[in-house]
């Protein structure tokens, strides 16, 4: 396929990681698009130079946490793919559905075979009988704040399918997470629910990911609060939700919007966020559970020179320590590797047009088989898939391209069935399907 434009590091924010500054008015998407290519190649801005000795080595993905650490090293607490595809994976294309503003996250819903797409500029709409629904799902437009890496950025449904989720920037530029009941295939605005309220110092590093767990409770990513280098340390504070995945349990109890599950790492320390899952990140962009083994998959988005993929057990549960700001990836960023940090299992750098990870989901569908157990994700400014692919031995990944050119990819989505698709901010949403 012809590459799309290039475009910014949209969960990246070149120019607000460089610049530092508390929230602008946002600019027109054009201006923004053309600051960010401008500045892509500057530095950290002081502190934090991506130097020094490497802190640990990616992981093998077989290996699994023995729960001892030592202070300064990584702790394996990987995922275990299985099915490892023999060789190459197939031959494949993507197919776009339809016409959508500035797609920019996916999610369906039990028992109904459309698919949901939020626009980064609040609306949510239906792709339902090969057609963009005319009718729309939920319309936040005058709600957000769709400057440079604002807006409305994730959206999921409850397990039962009747309830939506969405994740977004208020007109202040702060992180808002909205409950809505699901009723005749709409949100009903009247049933708004505010669960979470996040004030973000800076304008980029929102996160946004929305993902129900395997265990029935809502995951919530959040970025480290923006500027450059995490200048607050969030990612390494326990006391603030910035730089987080959380997990919470959305029921109400009393006057409180969700509760805590059982089992939150943090919950009893002092001090200390309970809805706090894992830390140290510093822009969980996109993060994804296998639905074969439960694994959690996170794609991080680095600063100036490094990319990571995450990848954990289930049986490890929460509570990891993803090292960011000390590390970016597994290299010193600032100070010494905090004691137990995990290490990514794959990391590249930002070489030949790489900017910014987009998380993607272990491939589980059936229409092909030869990639089933890989890892697909891409990077937004490259625009390329690749697959992390199980190589059979030692649990062992390859880094391999899937041979299709996006741009912008800013998400990916999967269905009932397991098959995927690729949310793309320039050109739309595409399915991938095997090619001839």
């Amino acid at each position: 396929m012809t590459p799309a434009a290039a475009g910014p590091p949209y969960p990246h924010s070149t120019m607000a990681r460089c610049a530092g500054s508390r929230r602008p008015a946002p600019a027109p998407l054009g201006v923004v698009l053309a600051a960010f290519v401008t500045l892509a190649a500057c530095g950290g801005g002081g502190s934090g130079a991506s130097t020094g000795p490497t802190a640990a080595a990616p992981r093998s993905p077989s290996s699994i946490a023995s729960g001892t650490t030592t202070p300064g090293a990584a702790t394996e607490a990987t995922a275990t793919a299985t099915a490892a595809p023999a060789g190459n994976p197939p031959p494949m294309r993507v197919v776009k559905l339809g016409d959508f503003s500035e797609p920019i996250a996916l999610a369906v819903r039990a028992g109904d075979p459309s698919l949901y797409v939020a626009e980064k500029g609040g609306l949510v709409k239906a792709f339902r009988h090969g057609a963009v629904d005319r009718a729309l799902v939920l319309n936040l437009s005058g709600q957000v704040s769709s400057g440079g890496e604002q807006g409305l950025l994730g959206l999921a449904f409850s397990p039962d399918g009747d309830h939506l989720y969405v994740d977004y920037t208020d007109t202040g530029g702060d992180t808002r997470v909205a409950e809505y009941a699901f009723t005749s295939g709409r949100a009903d605005i009247g049933s708004r629910r505010q669960l979470l309220a996040v004030d973000q110092p800076f304008d980029n590093h929102n996160g946004g990911q929305l993902v129900f767990g395997p265990d029935g409770f809502l995951y919530i990513g959040l970025g480290d609060g923006g500027s450059g280098g995490d200048p607050r340390g969030n990612g390494q504070r326990l006391d603030t939700l910035l730089g987080k995945i959380l997990r919470i349990d959305p029921t109400p109890s009393g006057s409180g919007p969700y509760t805590i599950p059982p089992g939150n790492p943090f919950a009893a320390r002092e001090g200390a966020r309970p809805e706090i899952w894992a830390y140290g990140l510093r822009n969980p962009w996109r993060f994804t559970f296998d639905r074969e083994t439960d694994a959690m998959w996170i794609g991080d988005v680095g600063q100036d020179a490094y990319e990571e993929v995450d990848a954990v057990e289930a049986s490890a549960g929460g509570g990891q320590n993803y090292g960011w700001n000390r590390l970016e990836g597994t290299h010193e960023f600032t100070g010494d590797p905090p004691a137990g940090a995990v290490a990514p299992v794959h990391e590249y750098t930002h070489g030949d047009g790489n900017c910014s990870v987009t998380g993607g989901y272990v491939y589980r569908g059936a229409t092909m088989p030869g990639l089933r157990g890989s890892y697909v994700f891409s990077d937004y400014c490259k625009g390329d898939l690749r697959a992390l692919v199980p190589t059979g031995r030692s649990g062992q990944l390859r880094s391999v391209a899937l041979g299709i050119t996006l741009g912008a990819v800013a998400s990916f989505g999967e269905d009932a069935s397991g098959e995927l698709y690729v949310v793309s901010l320039s050109s739309g949403v595409h399915r991938l399907e095997p090619r001839g």
